[in-house]
Order: structure tokens, then sequence, then C-alpha cells
């Protein structure tokens, strides 16, 4: 009598490669949270598009006011430009140089060197404080020659671009010290791992944009005419 064997080797179908997935806690490369199935890769691409989202509206924002200053600016017999505080070229190459320290903490996270991604973030976190702090002797550097919000047009605009640029830089400074707390309690669990690297990739797209606005908000205030 003729034996029947069943077959039990997997579908090529399954996983599209012909074996079977990445295995993971609901075996299929998935986490449970609250009862539900959780993706780490789907949560590292949500804080991508929460961040591009968010730094599209202040893009606007900023566009608004550049399209002001310069109507204003064109069309008013008031109009007396600033002399530039000296302290701001200071800020400036501050603004610059954690650009690059941050770049080397997301690299270092990256490699897996968490002392280092820990160092650069902190040196960034001071670099964004002596930013800010260059930023308010400016202000009293203004102050101290007579010159206030409400002086005239351009130094109203310096004021009003500075501070709104210094609150999103705070922002920032927020995010990074974040950063910081929770490299000191990470887990090596997948979603921490990669949640914390999806983080940082995130807050370093901010911190150069915030880089990038204000050489932008720079030269359009002192050297655009």
């Amino acid at each position: 009598m003729a034996t029947t064997v069943t077959s039990t080797k997997p579908s090529p179908i399954s996983g599209f490669g012909g074996g079977p997935k990445a295995p993971g806690p609901n075996g299929n490369g998935s986490h449970k949270r609250n009862g539900h199935s959780f993706s780490p890769q789907f949560s590292a691409r949500s804080y991508r598009i929460g961040m591009w989202v968010a730094m599209a509206a202040i893009f606007m924002m900023f566009t608004a006011l550049t399209s002001a200053y310069i109507v204003r600016a064109a069309s008013s017999n008031d109009w007396h430009p600033l002399a530039m505080p000296r302290v701001l070229l200071l800020s400036t190459v501050l603004i610059l140089v954690s650009g690059g320290t941050i770049e080397a903490a997301r690299r270092k996270l990256k490699s897996g060197a968490h002392s280092g991604y820990k160092m650069w973030l902190a040196v960034t976190v001071v670099l964004g404080l002596g930013f800010l702090a260059s930023q308010l002797f400016a202000w009293r550097q203004l102050a101290a020659q007579g010159i206030y919000v409400s002086s005239n047009p351009h130094s109203s605009f310096f004021y009003l671009l500075s501070a709104t640029h210094g609150v999103h830089l705070i922002g920032g400074l927020l995010a990074l010290i974040y950063l910081t707390l929770r490299a000191r309690a990470s887990t090596d669990s997948e979603v921490a791992v990669v949640k914390q690297q999806a983080g940082a990739d995130v807050v370093t797209l901010y911190w150069h944009f915030m880089d990038v606005l204000w050489v932008y908000l720079f030269v359009l205030l002192f050297y655009w005419r």
C-alpha cells in the first residue's frame, strides 16, 4: 500500500524570497504594544514625516516674514540699516560648528559608539546655548546704543526674526536634551534601538535646518540691499 508523504517545506511565496520573514516577537518582525502590532520601521518613518511637516510650516512662516521685510524695506523712507553687532559673527560660527558636532553624534550612534554619541550630543548642547547667549549679548549691545524694537523698521525686523529663530532653536535644544537623557537610559531591544536612531536622525535634520535658517537670516538682515 503506497504511503502519502506531506511536505513541510515553506511555500516560495512566504517572505517574497523563498524563506521566512525576519523573526520578531510576533513572528513577523513586528512587536506588540497595548495588544496591537507595532513595527519599529513604521515608527521611524512616521518620525521623519512629522519632522518634514513641521519644517515646512516653519519655512512658510519665515517666507511670509521675509516677504514683509523686503516690501517694508523697499517702500519706506524711515528705514535705517543697523550696524551689525560683531558678536553675531561668533553666533554664526557657533551654530555652524554645532551642525558638524550633531552630525558626528548621529554617525557615532549609527556605528554603535554610544559613548561618542553622548559626548557629541553634549558638545552640541553647549554650542547651542553659546549661540543663544551670544544672541542675547547682541540684543544688549543694541539696547546700550538706544536701539530697541520700535526704534525703526529694520530694528523691529531684527528683533522679530532673531527672536523667532531663537524660540525654534530652543525647541531643538530641548530635543537634544531629551536625546541625551534617553541615551543614558537606553536598552538593547530592537524597538529602543530603532526609535533612538530615528530620533537622532530627525533632530539632526531639524538642527541642520536651524543652521541654514540662521545663515539665511544673517545675510538677509545685514547684507541684503
